[in-house]
């Protein structure tokens, strides 16, 4: 059965009640290609603003198979525990052939699912670069005005996407596999320069004497790279999302770091950047979108692809023809 429409007064009580159902409602309209339903979700957003800010935002991502979703679940129940109010953005991965995407993350995260003061929103990559959820920001904002405390956003770990989660958030956490080799395996130098903190998941059992050497391993590594934040040095931790070895440590670390960027300004600085950078992005892609459905490009484009792909016509020069299509056509328009 449909469920009746909900008018903007609706939502926007909903929310700050933090009725989850209603929240899930919100993001639902936010994730939206409805230009009605965009319309309703940004005057929303406004009226929310003056409610956001508040909660701690951590990114956490790392290779397939290091126990991302284990960790957040017992990370998150540590969270509820110290009486905080945790909500998970989880981007599930869609798939380049079908588009679906799994949505599973309810049932990797059995614990945290349960708990009435915790909110899990699984959200499909749709294809962005890297695996991000072309809505997470507004997810976030939407999910600090119904008063989630710390805001968890899971990424794919594809290997692309987190440069993006990373400009989206406070904290930027990076989980490592112990004794698969190469200690450093699956992290590339630039990941390194992103992480506020490394954490070698799956410290427990026999494992143990492989996650500490790699934790000297990443400290080693820590003196040869640029630091990210001027005063903050990237900090390592052995973990376990099974036992919840270092966690209590974890969460000590993320709660300096952002006591710390306070002190200096950076953490001000660093979200204003985020909301001009979000804007550029926005803007780019409203560009991007524009042109690419201009009629006299749509007109165009068909041949000028068949030549480039044929190789009669290079990239540069079905570039400058194509843009010159648009832009003399836009010019007759006005």
């Amino acid at each position: 059965m449909k469920l009746p429409r909900l008018s903007l007064d609706d939502y926007e009580r909903g929310v700050l009640a933090c009725d989850r159902a209603i929240v899930a409602r919100a993001i639902t309209l936010i994730e939206s290609t409805s230009s009605t339903d965009a319309a309703l979700a940004q005057a929303l957003l406004t009226r929310l603003l003056s409610k956001t800010g508040g909660a701690r935002r951590v990114g956490v991502t790392g290779v397939p198979g290091v126990g991302k979703s284990t960790f957040v679940d017992e990370f998150g129940t540590r969270l509820l525990a110290l009486g905080k109010k945790v909500a998970v953005l989880a981007i599930d991965p869609s798939s380049s052939v079908s588009g679906g995407s799994i949505l599973g993350d309810k049932t990797r995260m059995s614990r945290l699912a349960l708990e009435p003061n915790a909110f899990i929103r699984p959200s499909p990559s749709g294809l962005t670069p890297g695996g991000v959820a072309r809505r997470t920001r507004e997810t976030m904002l939407l999910c600090e005005a119904a008063g989630y405390d710390v805001i968890l956003v899971e990424t794919v770990g594809v290997g692309q996407g987190e440069t993006a989660v990373s400009e989206m958030v406070d904290f930027f956490l990076v989980l490592a596999l112990p004794g698969a080799g190469d200690e450093l395996q699956g992290i590339k130098k630039g990941i390194l320069e992103l992480a506020d903190a490394i954490g070698v998941n799956k410290c427990d059992g026999a494992a143990v004497p492989y996650a500490r050497k790699a934790l000297s391993e990443l400290r080693a590594a820590f003196r040869y790279l640029p630091r990210r934040r001027q005063s903050w040095p990237t900090r390592a931790v052995t973990i376990s999302g099974l036992t919840g070895e270092g966690l209590d440590e974890l969460w000590e670390i993320i709660e300096e770091h952002r006591q710390t960027l306070t002190a200096s300004g950076e953490l001000a600085a660093m979200r204003a950047e985020q909301q001009r950078a979000w804007m550029w992005s926005l803007i780019g892609e409203r560009l991007d979108r524009t042109f690419r459905t201009h009629p006299e490009v749509m007109r165009r484009l068909v041949s000028i692809e068949e030549d480039v792909v044929a190789g009669r016509m290079t990239p540069p020069v079905a570039t400058d023809e194509l843009f010159a299509a648009f832009l003399k056509a836009n010019h007759r328009a006005e």
